[in-house]
């Protein structure tokens, strides 16, 4: 099969269907219900570039990673890998040599680790089954990993558990167990979207220096419209409908459907809004939207919270209080025993 020149990974087709059960009892009979989370989508990731995939929860996005992974068995499609539909590979070794290319960062950092065993043991594994060490290079290869993804002192750090870890901390052992195999290909599955906006920074500027070092190509997965700008060079957006993930059409920039018809941006609403913002043509429904949330609710309703008197709170005079009267006589209460 051509593989398009200077691309590192050509994906055509790709299409991803679910059962989602039906007929009658238990699902016996009748139609057979499908949920397309990925429908006919092509793109390319070239060499030594980063190509953001963007979209809102739901659309398939991580579905696309896991397939190219070759975690998911895909319905329909093509994805070349250096001339080689890897949406076909059978077989363990065909498997090892593939993803001792392509490698994949998962979005929940601690989920991937295994809690019982050392970062010294996540970093060796790779290294041993693949052939990328031997005997007692094992080791320094680990200490050297530890300290291109700049977790220092690696001697200290490779004897750690994964909760002795912080956050941010365990997303750069993900990447430096990728890297323990030399990959071309690093497939970034929302790889900050569970850490603290303190650290959110550092990965993304960790992934650019390793693609400025090793020429590495990434595949970044997000759905956070504000940080896919900071890595990434090409992006593609992606809609939650029923063919969720769309082909872009060659050249225009929009999303386009199966039966050729225009889809609209996922940001086509927000940019929308701030065009009218900057002509002056808001209306008054936005106006007062953008007041104080603690004090006000837009539209129809009462206040969320009404500002305090500045006595709220103190007693009034003992002449000021109001007179109930003489106390009551109380009344006898009828014995039940």
């Amino acid at each position: 099969m051509q593989q398009r020149d200077g691309m590192v990974m050509d994906v055509r087709g790709l299409s991803k269907f679910f059962p989602a059960g039906g007929g009658k009892l238990f699902g016996l009979g009748g139609e057979r219900r499908m949920v397309h989370a990925v429908e006919d989508i092509s793109f390319t990731v070239g060499r030594g570039q980063i190509l953001a995939l963007v979209g809102e929860s739901g659309s398939g996005k991580s579905t696309v990673a896991r397939l190219l992974a070759g975690l998911y068995p895909a319905t329909a499609g093509q994805a070349l890998f250096n001339g080689q539909d890897v949406l076909k590979l059978r077989g363990r070794r065909a498997m090892l040599r593939y993803r001792g290319r392509v490698q994949m960062v998962f979005q929940d950092p601690f989920g991937s680790l295994n809690p019982v065993k050392t970062v010294a043991h996540h970093l060796e594994r790779p290294l041993v089954i693949h052939g990328q060490a031997r005997g007692r290079g094992v080791r320094e290869r680990v200490h050297e990993l530890l300290r291109v993804v700049g977790l220092t002192p690696a001697e200290e750090v490779a004897a750690k558990y994964p909760h002795q870890l912080s956050g941010g901390q365990r997303q750069r052992v993900s990447f430096a167990r990728a890297l323990s195999v030399d990959p071309e290909l690093i497939l970034a599955d929302e790889p900050i979207s569970m850490l603290d906006v303190s650290i959110r920074m550092g990965i993304l500027n960790l992934m650019a220096q390793l693609r400025e070092e090793r020429g590495l190509s990434y595949l970044y997965i997000t759905h956070d419209l504000v940080y896919h700008a900071r890595p990434r060079q090409r992006a593609l957006s992606g809609r939650r409908d029923p063919g969720a993930l769309r082909r872009p059409s060659d050249g225009s920039g929009a999303e386009r459907g199966a039966d050729g018809r225009a889809a609209a941006p996922l940001y086509s609403a927000a940019a929308e809004r701030r065009a009218r913002s900057r002509q002056g043509l808001a209306t008054t429904a936005h106006r007062s939207a953008r007041r104080d949330p603690d004090r006000y609710q837009p539209g129809p309703g009462l206040p969320l919270r009404q500002p305090l008197s500045p006595h709220h709170g103190d007693l009034p005079p003992p002449d000021a209080r109001p007179s109930h009267g003489p106390p009551r006589p109380s009344r006898a209460l009828p014995s039940v025993y």
